[in-house]
């Protein structure tokens, strides 16, 4: 597999393009995630014409749209942006995941302040005008604000779906057959039933009966799917019955006392008092003492780099 791309807010890499001048490099960001995927950063504000330093935007409500102003100046920016969003867009369609400037009226994916037309009260629910056109443009595309990543479950949800963006990327474009379709699956099943196990059966069972359907048609809906199931955190109870799916494959090999064990750490893990990456790393052992060729090559066991240590939260 290739490297990831990853669109980027400039700023968060470090790059002066804010409107004081300044940046809002983020560390991780910039750091850890740089060497695992190819980042691509980009700044709307720059690229529809706006110089650094610059004067304050925000969105207002004007009527019935959200405008992007400069009150100082009284100069509206919103067709500027809409421009740069359709000359840009197009060319980010081979990206695998994005990574956006928490607040701002550009980049801004939730929470972003939006001013009332008499500049008198806000709320504080808008989403950045790039960043709207991007999701809209691309609903599979795994999308995430820098903030946000420092939440450690958010921050392995967000790269687990980039890598499994990626593979579904590239699966798609090796215009795939049965076979390969079917080995993608088989793959990510017990990543599926981490996160969603009624999406987890639905997809199973739509492969099977839609066989005669065209490829592409089928490759749509299955990605539609995957992507939606994936965008919420598994759950710790989810990922307990997928531990215990995975521990019923040794249940010949193992002696009470290693079941008990087994069992035990699972547990542990189920009540908060060991991190997930310790009923895993278990499993793996057992995996090299009695290979079982199905669970070995499954996504969920390593979804990402271990090295980023994501699955030693509690």
């Amino acid at each position: 597999m290739t490297m990831p791309k990853v669109g980027v807010s400039a700023c968060i890499v470090g790059q002066e393009v804010r409107f004081d001048g300044g940046h809002k490099r983020s560390g991780f960001v910039d750091g850890p995630l740089k060497n695992i995927f190819d980042m691509k950063p980009l700044c709307p504000e720059m690229g529809m014409g706006l110089g650094t330093p610059r004067p304050t935007i925000r969105l207002r409500e004007i009527g019935e749209s959200v405008r992007l102003m400069d009150d100082k100046n009284h100069i509206d920016h919103t067709d500027a942006m809409q421009a740069f969003n359709e000359r840009t867009l197009p060319n980010l369609a081979g990206l695998s995941g994005y990574i956006v400037c928490a607040k701002s009226p550009s980049c801004g994916m939730e929470r972003v302040r939006v001013m009332n037309e008499q500049q008198n009260g806000a709320r504080h629910n808008g989403r950045g005008l790039f960043t709207a056109a991007l999701m809209e443009a691309y609903p599979l595309l795994p999308v995430e604000e820098d903030g946000r990543l420092n939440d450690i479950p958010l921050r392995e949800n967000f790269i687990t779906r980039v890598f499994v963006y990626h593979a579904y990327q590239e699966l798609v474009a090796s215009e795939p057959g049965e076979h390969q379709l079917l080995a993608f699956h088989r793959r990510h099943k017990l990543l599926l039933m981490a996160h969603n196990q009624a999406t987890y059966r639905e997809l199973g069972r739509y492969i099977a009966i839609s066989r005669e359907r065209p490829m592409a048609e089928r490759l749509a809906y299955y990605g539609e799917r995957m992507m939606h199931a994936l965008a919420k955190p598994a759950s710790r109870r989810n990922h307990t019955n997928v531990l215990q799916h995975i521990g019923g494959y040794f249940k010949r090999e193992l002696d009470t006392t290693e079941r008990q064990h087994l069992h035990e750490t699972i547990l542990a893990y189920h009540d908060g008092q060991l991190p997930l990456m310790a009923p895993i790393t278990l499993l793996q052992s057992l995996l090299k003492r009695y290979p079982k060729p199905y669970i070995e090559e499954q996504h969920y066991l390593q979804p990402h780099p271990q090295h980023l240590a994501l699955r030693y939260h509690l």
